[in-house]
């Protein structure tokens, strides 16, 4: 599990990032980079870390199924997950 700070850290850039969206994108239209400049820098989408929405886990993230590869095993094992299937040959 990943320490609260850290998810609500991430919480409170998503929000920051939908705040400034129009002004950033209205700024990127007009090419003007000193106004870019001085918005808040966690209001860029850039810096927004994709994490597991079981954990909260940013390492090893598989964006197809939103989970980390741990609990995407884990998840898989139990069969949970529709159309995966361990292999065997």
């Amino acid at each position: 599990m990943a320490k609260k700070s850290s998810i609500a850290r991430d919480a409170k850039r998503d929000k920051m990032r939908t705040k400034y969206e129009n002004k950033r994108a209205e700024l990127k239209k007009l090419g003007d980079l000193e106004g870019l400049y001085k918005l808040p820098r966690n209001s860029s989408p850039s810096r927004k870390t994709l994490r597991c929405v079981v954990t909260g886990r940013s390492r090893g993230y598989m964006r197809h199924f939103g989970v980390s590869r741990i609990t995407f095993r884990e998840l898989a094992s139990k069969g949970e997950i529709p159309g995966i299937t361990k292999s065997s040959w």
